[in-house]
């Protein structure tokens, strides 16, 4: 199972954006996508899927942290 996490969009160079994840930077396409800088977003496989709301983004987030303390 694939799970989409959601990033914040720190640069664009092109189609690439660059994709901050608390802390861990990545890059990602933005082929099918319209985002920008600020914006929070979706990636699968490299690839933006979605600009989500700032509040969704967010809850998601929180979301993340919360699986992750379970595992502790």
């Amino acid at each position: 199972m694939c799970v989409a996490a959601p990033g914040k969009i720190i640069n664009i160079d092109g189609n690439t954006a660059t994709i901050d994840y608390n802390g861990n930077i990545t890059h990602a396409n933005l082929g099918i996508v319209d985002a920008k800088v600020g914006d929070h977003v979706l990636v699968h496989a490299g690839l933006v899927i979605q600009v989500l709301p700032e509040d969704e983004a967010e809850y998601m987030s929180q979301l993340f942290k919360d699986l992750e303390g379970l595992g502790a």
